[in-house]
């Protein structure tokens, strides 16, 4: 799966999703075009124009709080005759949503959970993936409460997330990218290191950061068995 960066234009898109077709990716992830706000009918046109370039399933990644693009059931719904417009992450925060798109188009999308502080509440309503930010430094944690989440074990699953929730507070936040790396470096998983215009965090911040790893590292539960 590609992943790509992120482009203002949707000549761009269609030019990184072609470039990771020719280096072997499975699949892409499209975020909407970045920079300016867009209407709904652009933000349709836009994912329309990069999946019919390409041959590649194509997964619509929706992050409005963060990219000030919202797609929306209505956006997602128009484009429901992309064949190769195969699944959705949503990173609204808003669950309503997967009981709106699945109540219009049925199982026609795979759906996804994006925001880590939702995931549960995602899942019991219809997300059947999560892709998660806060599991790359708290993987078992993270694994163990989809699977609860999925095996609908909600009172092990409630117990785990509120644990949990100070951590995937971390996820739902402008700077994000900075706490994920921040926490993979504080477990030993990975470096702490950003690219501008990301700058590491810094003052109270970083102190807060720090004390919400310590606090959970300090009190990490015993894991319910989930099968890993």
């Amino acid at each position: 799966v590609w992943g790509g960066r992120p482009d203002s234009t949707t000549g761009g898109a269609r030019h990184t999703v072609r470039e990771a077709a020719r280096v072997g990716a499975d699949g892409v992830m499209v975020m909407p075009a970045l920079v300016y706000s867009a209407k709904p009918h652009e933000t349709a046109a836009h994912f329309r124009a990069v999946a019919t370039g390409t041959d590649l399933p194509v997964m619509v990644y929706n992050n409005p709080p963060i990219y000030k693009n919202d797609v929306t059931p209505e956006v997602l719904i128009a484009l429901q005759d992309c064949e190769n417009i195969v699944c959705f992450k949503d990173s609204s925060g808003d669950t309503r949503r997967f009981i709106d798109l699945r109540n219009a188009v049925g199982d026609r999308f795979v759906l996804f959970a994006g925001l880590d502080d939702v995931v549960v509440e995602s899942v019991a309503v219809g997300a059947e993936g999560w892709i998660s930010g806060m599991s790359v430094a708290f993987p078992r944690e993270g694994e163990t409460l989809f699977r609860l989440a999925r095996a609908k074990r909600f009172e092990e699953a409630l117990a785990l997330y509120r644990w949990f929730m100070p951590l995937l507070h971390l996820d739902a936040r402008p700077d994000l990218v900075q706490c994920i790396k921040l926490c993979e470096e504080l477990v030993g998983r990975g470096s702490s290191i950003t690219r501008p215009p990301r700058l590491a965090l810094q003052g109270q911040t970083l102190d807060e950061v720090k004390a919400i790893v310590a606090k959970a590292l300090a009190t990490r539960p015993s894991l319910p068995d989930v099968g890993l």
